[in-house]
C-alpha cells in the first residue's frame, strides 16, 4: 500500500465518519479494490477498545456484503464489471491461471487464505466463485466464518492487549499463525460441506 494511501486511511481514523469508512472499505475490499480492511480497523479498535465487537461486525457485515457484490460481478457481469475490475489492477492473468484449476474445493481453500491471510486478494477469489458458480449460500456461508473468524479475534487481541499486541505482530509472522487457523477451519468447513450442505 502507499504511503499517501496509508496516511488517508490513518486520517480517517480521527473523523466522526469513521465507522461509515470502515463498512464503506470493508465492502470494496472484497469486490472491487485492494486495500485492507485492516488498516482502518486496527487503529479504530486500539482508539476505542470498547468499541471493538461494534467494529468487527462491522467489518464483518459489509465484507460480507462485498464478497457477495463479487460474486454477483462473476456470475452475471464477468464481461462487463469484473473483467475490467481485474484488467485496470493488473490481475487478470493471476485470475485466468487460478480459473483454469479452479474446483469447489481449491475455490473453499482460496475464501478462506483471501479472508484470513490476503492470499490471493478477496476481490479476485469472489469474482472467481461467481463465475465458477459457487454455491451462493456456501459461499456466503463461508464467508461468514472466515471473515468473523478474523475480525472477531484481531477485535479480542486489540482491545484485551491494546498497542503492545502490534508491536507483538510486528516481531512474528502472524501469516503463519492465520494459516494454521485457516487450515484448522477448513477442516470444519469441509466436515459442513459434505455431512450438511
Amino acid at each position: 500500500m502507499s504511503k499517501y494511501l496509508m496516511d488517508w486511511t490513518m486520517s480517517l481514523v480521527r473523523r466522526r465518519t469513521a465507522i461509515c469508512w470502515l463498512a464503506f472499505i470493508a465492502f470494496i475490499e472484497s469486490s472491487v479494490f485492494p486495500m485492507p480492511t485492516d488498516m482502518l480497523f486496527m487503529p479504530l479498535t486500539l482508539v476505542k477498545p470498547k468499541r471493538a465487537w461494534q467494529y468487527a461486525f462491522i467489518a464483518t457485515f459489509f465484507s460480507v456484503l462485498g464478497g457477495i457484490a463479487g460474486w454477483l460481478f462473476g456470475y452475471f457481469a464477468y464481461e462487463l464489471i469484473a473483467r475490467p475490475i481485474l484488467e485496470f489492477y493488473d490481475q487478470y492473468n493471476q485470475f485466468e491461471i487460478l480459473r483454469k484449476s479452479a474446483s469447489v474445493d481449491f475455490i473453499c481453500l482460496l475464501l478462506i487464505t483471501s479472508s484470513l491471510i490476503h492470499l490471493p486478494p478477496a476481490k479476485i477469489v469472489t469474482i472467481l466463485s461467481g463465475v465458477v458458480g459457487i454455491n451462493i449460500c456456501f459461499f456466503i456461508l463461508l464467508a461468514v466464518l472466515t471473515r468473523c473468524a478474523r475480525f472477531y479475534f484481531l477485535a479480542w487481541l486489540l482491545s484485551r492487549y491494546g498497542s503492545s499486541i502490534i508491536r507483538s505482530m510486528m516481531s512474528i509472522n502472524l501469516s503463519k499463525f492465520f494459516l494454521i487457523f485457516s487450515t484448522l477451519l477448513i477442516v470444519i468447513i469441509c466436515i459442513i460441506y459434505q455431512f450438511i450442505l
